[in-house]
């Protein structure tokens, strides 16, 4: 079962990313070149918000119970994920994988550069 230390270290492994609490206590937010591609609520029970494509977000609140549109966040692009609800954790991963891709994929040139260079140190 994941809990909020291991999505903490996955997120963190990744390139450019920093992490807050910008908005309350409870709402730990991972960033990528200041950009938000991953939301924790570290409060019981674990559920995390995520950036995906539109197809993606309907398809996957449609296939599983555990994933229903973005709390707070614009329900189109986001979506919330019930932790202790998802079995098979790659499934998490994926789905963390592809949040940090989309954001990393519309960060503008400038930034693109500047993580490149963090990945080549």
């Amino acid at each position: 079962m994941l809990n909020i230390k291991s999505i903490r270290e996955y997120c963190l492994n990744k390139n450019g990313v920093s992490e807050s609490f910008p908005f309350d206590e409870v709402t730990l937010v991972f960033k990528v070149m200041n950009k938000m591609f991953c939301l924790a609520n570290i409060t019981s029970p674990l559920r995390i918000n995520l950036k995906c494509s539109p197809e993606m977000a309907i398809e996957l609140c449609e296939r599983y119970a555990a994933v229903i549109p973005g709390y707070h966040m614009n329900k189109r692009h986001w979506n919330t994920i019930m932790i202790d609800n998802i079995y098979e954790t790659n499934l998490i991963w994926e789905w963390i994988d592809n949040s940090y891709h989309l954001v990393t994929k519309s960060l503008t040139k400038k930034d693109k550069l500047e993580l490149q260079k963090l990945l080549e140190e």
